[in-house]
């Protein structure tokens, strides 16, 4: 039998990083936008969409199903006219956490959908529960939730929803949902993320009528249907958060462009308690060489404007170059610090209280040995403790990164990294 050698990183420390890099589209929001365009009565153009596995991964998904879709320089064409309402499997390169953002534009289209229950990363327990109870309150039925997720309805209607948990993927299920449901629905305690903004914006341009975005309560007056257009996908400030971190850990001079550094606001506040050194624009950020880097209070995550889940890996490296000892409160997600111990092959330092919180201890010289991705945002966090480990790091099982980074490599390298896809 052939044997099958998976790609991986090698990744040499010790670079000072300076240039100019551009954000691609964000992944968390092209792949609800996408899925969105099941809703338009005509096609529908997206630019600046990240060429990352995921989003091919929905596409392959959506053309399953009935979609025509050309994809071309970052740019999507879809036209959904002879999409079927079929069984959207969980194999292969469909099985993807994302694909339970199908079920809301399908039950609009339809009245009807079934679907296997999605994967994805290995954050712990991410039921489903949240989506099936704000789709049941725009007049929804569950028809199966165990072996499968199945649901009908004899047509969605606009009513006061109030969300069980501050969810994004359930937030965004239940926007398009009620976009052409009758009547008015008012969505409370949504999910206020860039991402969903995004979507929100996307869904206007094409004839929606949403109100309240960017807060946690969203009116959505039903209309009859969408149309097509065209529509620019935001910059990804989460893939613009780990170059900038790349840059404070390298002590370089890099300028992220192509985002909306407010989208960012909590991020900041602690790289300014840290210690960093950065100007911000209209639409990029200046980070500057940077003194001694002091430890934090507490690093909490929490859900946006709060400090992002998915940044929480890639600031803890940033933590272990740090004088003193900070605090990291994971409150989201099971399993998000088992990262760690990938670390701490590398030489950092660290202390678990609990499944949801750490103490790591810095300054901490780390070296470059092999070590592994446990998901998206820790791949990229052992990519950023190899800028600056001493030596050479080996870094496997990187089709987590590919999954929410465009060309990762390619960027680090133009910043004057060495690092290489073998």
């Amino acid at each position: 039998m052939k044997a099958i050698h998976m790609p991986k990183y090698i990744v040499k420390g010790g670079k000072k990083l300076h240039g100019s890099i551009q954000i691609s589209g964000s992944k968390n929001a092209a792949l609800p936008i996408l899925c969105a365009t099941l809703l338009a009565k005509k096609p529908v153009t997206l630019k600046n969409i990240p060429n990352i596995a995921d989003i091919h991964a929905m596409i392959s998904i959506l053309r399953t199903i009935g979609a025509d879709i050309e994809y071309r320089d970052k740019t999507i064409t879809v036209d959904t006219k002879n999409v079927k309402n079929q069984y959207i499997s969980n194999e292969g390169k469909h099985c993807m956490r994302a694909s339970i953002l199908l079920l809301g534009p399908l039950m609009a289209r339809f009245k009807k959908a079934k679907m296997a229950f999605p994967g994805g990363c290995i954050l712990g327990k991410r039921p489903v529960d949240t989506h099936l109870y704000a789709l049941e309150a725009l007049g929804a039925e569950v028809i199966d939730a165990k072996q499968d997720i199945e649901m009908k309805t004899d047509g969605l209607r606009g009513d006061d929803v109030v969300m069980s948990e501050l969810s994004v993927t359930a937030t965004e299920n239940a926007i398009m949902a009620a976009v052409t449901a009758r009547g008015k629905t008012i969505i409370r305690l949504a999910a206020a993320e860039p991402h969903v903004q995004d979507l929100c914006h996307f869904l206007n341009s094409i004839g929606a009528d949403i109100t309240g975005i960017g807060t946690h309560t969203l009116v959505i007056n039903g209309v009859n249907s969408l149309q097509g257009g065209e529509y620019a996908i935001t910059g990804d400030y989460l893939e613009a958060g780990t170059f900038i971190i790349a840059a404070v850990l390298t002590n370089g001079d890099v300028t992220v462009q192509g985002i909306d550094p407010h989208h960012l606001d909590s991020f900041w506040q602690k790289l300014s308690e840290v210690g960093a050194s950065y100007e911000l624009k209209d639409n990029a950020a200046h980070i500057k060489p940077h003194g001694t880097l002091k430890a934090v209070g507490q690093l909490r995550t929490a859900v946006h404007p709060s400090f992002p889940t998915d940044l929480q890996a890639p600031f803890a490296v940033l933590l272990t170059q740090a004088q003193g000892d900070s605090k990291i409160f994971e409150t989201l997600f099971d399993g998000r610090l088992n990262y760690l111990a990938e670390l701490e092959k590398m030489g950092a330092k660290f202390e678990m209280l609990n499944p949801h919180q750490a103490i790591i201890s810095g300054k901490t010289k780390l070296k470059g040995v092999p070590i592994s991705s446990w998901d998206i945002r820790a791949g990229a966090a052992m990519v950023l403790a190899a800028l600056v480990a001493k030596g050479e790091t080996e870094i496997s099982n990187i089709g987590f990164i590919d999954r929410g980074y465009d060309n990762l490599e390619a960027k680090l390298q133009k910043l004057g990294a060495e690092i290489e896809r073998v």
